[in-house]
């Protein structure tokens, strides 16, 4: 792997080089598995956040207080430590360039991760299904990749990004702080055709999130949802 990079003061981005990964599809995960000299292991999941590409994956992970893995990731880990990952895993939470039908993202904190992985394939293979990413976060200093993001919404035709934050805004916004709200989130008839629906997060903020877009209208099965929590 490579040194990375901090994306936030607890998140860092890191890119391995595993020989032989076959790529994945965006939305999809992996084991990660670190192994103490002592023999001792600890095995985690994370998504993946890079475009797929053979031979190298990237990924990025929020340090998680009393963690067994991502606090040596995002604070110990350097250029030329391995570990063990397995995949790619996951069938359901999964959109592919050339997927017909707009797309919906909604993203609270790090569930930024996965959907950033589709964000880039839409802009890598220039796919022209409407994107709207809604990313959810507490600060302005918590929005992980924030550069690219505003990068990618100014040259990528068909993505628009909403920034919402639920403790402290910036001065000139015209949302006040709170949390996410069906205000803040399209209906279905907000295109010509329903969009499919990706909600990542934390637990409560998809539940939450899940409610507001059923009250809007979007059918469940249009809506694909992936949580996390204490291990």
């Amino acid at each position: 792997m490579d040194d990375g990079w901090l994306e936030t003061r607890t998140a860092r981005t890191l890119t391995f080089d595993v020989p032989g990964w076959p790529g994945h599809d965006p939305g999809q995960h992996v084991d990660v598995r670190l192994t103490a000299e002592d023999g001792y292991t600890a095995q985690r999941t994370y998504s993946l956040a890079s475009a797929p590409e053979e031979g190298r994956l990237v990924l990025t992970v929020q340090a998680v207080t009393e963690g067994e893995v991502s606090p040596h990731l995002v604070a110990q880990m350097r250029a030329g430590d391995e570990c063990e990952v397995r995949g790619p895993v996951g069938g359901w939470f999964r959109w592919t360039a050339g997927t017909p039908g707009p797309v919906l993202l909604v993203a609270g904190g790090s569930g930024i991760v996965p959907l950033m992985s589709m964000v880039r394939e839409k802009a890598r293979t220039g796919d022209p299904a409407p994107f709207h990413l809604v990313y959810s976060v507490r600060t302005p200093d918590h929005v992980v990749y924030t550069n690219e993001l505003f990068a990618l919404s100014r040259t990528t035709p068909g993505l628009v990004v909403d920034r919402l934050y639920s403790r402290g805004g910036l001065p000139d916004d015209t949302r006040a702080p709170g949390r996410l709200r069906a205000a803040d989130l399209p209906g279905p008839d907000a295109t010509d055709v329903p969009p499919v629906v990706y909600v990542c997060g934390p637990t409560g903020f998809v539940e939450s999130a899940t409610e507001h877009l059923l009250d809007l209208g979007h059918r469940p099965s249009a809506i694909r949802t992936e949580r996390f929590g204490p291990t």
